[in-house]
């Protein structure tokens, strides 16, 4: 519950000039005063009704004694403290009183101070980011006239700050970085700071960085294992690819922009990984057509010999991260498609306004990829709000695991840096036909050939048996029927009728064969 009594003076409200004097007040504050040797048992007793304050220390000493401040909502008078408690330590109703106690600017902290200096009724400042000694802003319009005074508060209050700025456009240059305007501090722009533990260090003018993102960059970084593959292709300064590579994963990593790439070798270098990371400084679409098509063609030619690994693609540019997955289509021809090609899942980052903005961001992907994506899609998951219904979304997808050649494979989605603007698409082999490696299967085809060989083959199998065992019966009846038996020795008989032949075991013998 607020306690008005504790609040700054209303006659700040409006201030756009940062005045701390005016900000002085005096207000009755309900305390005890107890003897040195006491104060240790006595404190425990009322731990939870003291005055917390910024820079106000609720025990002090005063004469020979100590002072307790206390808070003046829960505590009205002495029936509102444990009075029982406190008499068995010899503390009574005369150790009790209100007294005067005089606040200033430092009793207050940041958020306190610009709520009641900003306008009542219109929204106040709701978040900002850390970068280091570096506080960064977007101010709403009806907050500019007051961009000043915010500065000034938040340097005051804010440990470790030097530097306040704000966003002074929305980003559309070709390298993607946020244009900066300095409202307050040192124009020192080159920081250190730490993401999930891994420390980064460039300047945050000339680069994309956006600590919000960090839960995100930890997601994609732990789904990665050692020997893993990873194709960065808006690496920024290096916040997927410095922790994979630390992770012993096997990077290749892009950015457009020169400052980027300066900065991403020089985290590469800081965090000891660069045996695990190969770094390029060019577009994207030269990238992937490149440097990404090249080395995963040679994984493919090459038979794994070590444990099995998988092949991720991150494209962290919501603003047109989309717009590159053309470059997929016809990237390989079916003759440079193994029969059980390991191929990779893509991230792709990109923004949709809108109600619906997770159906929207599906329309995208595939409008650009030029297919459309059904068992491939691994999934569309939101990421952050960046403005009324405008989101962030990451599609990620891949090919079915027992792809074969001439089958296709799944597109996705994932983030970084910046990188320039799309170039001409492409060109196809026309003389081949051009393997679409992000094709979507049809599960309406044709049988494949290895499943109708297979059926008659065991077909011919089951015939031959069946002919084998009718060869044995025929041996058997041509024994009874043709061979004929040695004759016993000649002994004079009486001439009698020779009986007739015995047909029936024959008659018997043949009526059992299946033909």
């Amino acid at each position: 519950m607020e306690c008005t009594l504790l609040s700054p003076p209303a006659s700040v409200r409006g201030m756009r000039e940062l005045q701390r004097a005016d900000f002085q007040k005096h207000v009755q504050i309900p305390r005890l005063r107890v003897p040195e040797s006491q104060v240790q048992r006595v404190i425990p007793l009322v731990k939870k009704l003291l005055l917390k304050m910024e820079h106000l220390h609720p025990v002090r000493a005063v004469e020979n004694q100590r002072e307790i401040l206390l808070h003046p909502l829960p505590v009205k008078n002495w029936e509102s403290l444990p009075t029982a408690e406190l008499e068995q330590q010899q503390v009574t109703q005369e150790n009790f009183s209100h007294a005067d106690l005089e606040l200033t600017y430092e009793n207050w902290s940041a958020n306190e101070i610009l709520k009641s200096v900003l306008p009542e009724n219109e929204e106040g400042l709701s978040s900002f980011s850390r970068i280091g000694h570096i506080v960064h802003l977007n101010l709403r319009d009806h907050l500019l006239p007051y961009k000043q005074l915010i500065g000034e508060v938040l340097r005051d209050k804010l440990p470790n700050c030097r530097t306040v700025v704000n966003k002074a456009a929305s980003i559309d240059n070709t390298y993607r970085n946020f244009q900066l305007e300095l409202i307050c501090g040192e124009p020192d722009y080159q920081v250190e700071t730490k993401e999930n533990g891994v420390p980064f260090e460039f300047d945050f003018s000339k680069v994309y960085w956006n600590p919000r993102l960090s839960t995100e960059h930890e997601r994609i970084v732990n789904m990665l294992k050692p020997n893993d593959v990873l194709y960065d292709v808006f690496a920024g300064v290096g916040p997927f690819s410095v922790p994979a590579a630390k992770k012993h994963c096997k990077v290749l990593a892009n950015d457009l922009n020169p400052v980027s790439y300066q900065w991403l070798q020089h985290n590469a270098k800081r965090n000891k990984c660069l045996a695990h990371i190969k770094m390029f400084n060019k577009d994207g679409r030269e990238f992937i057509l490149k440097e990404l098509r090249e080395d995963l063609l040679e994984r493919w030619r090459t038979p794994a010999t070590a444990e099995p690994y998988k092949i991720h693609v991150t494209m962290n540019l919501p603003a047109m991260a989309v717009e590159f997955l053309d470059t997929f289509r016809g990237l390989y021809t079916p003759e440079e498609v193994p029969e059980e090609a390991n191929y990779p899942l893509v991230h792709v980052y990109s923004f949709a306004k809108g109600e619906n903005t997770k159906a929207l961001v599906q329309q995208l992907v595939e409008s650009n990829l030029g297919a459309t994506l059904g068992d491939e899609l691994q999934g569309i998951s939101f990421v952050r709000n960046v403005a009324p219904n405008k989101d962030i979304h990451i599609v990620m997808g891949r090919n079915k695991a027992n792809a074969k050649k001439g089958a296709g494979a799944g597109a996705g989605a994932g983030g970084g840096a910046a990188a320039g603007k799309a170039s001409a698409k492409p060109a196809l082999n026309k003389s081949k036909k051009a393997k679409n490696v992000f094709k979507v299967t049809n599960n309406k085809g044709k049988k494949k050939p290895k499943e109708v060989k297979g059926k008659l083959k065991q077909l011919k199998e089951t015939v031959k048996a069946k002919q084998e065992k009718v060869d044995e019966t025929l041996k058997v009846l041509h024994k009874d029927m043709v061979v004929k038996k040695p004759k016993p020795a000649a002994t004079p008989i009486k001439n009698k009728k020779k009986p007739a032949a015995n047909s029936s075991k024959v008659s018997d013998t043949l009526g059992k064969l299946k033909f």
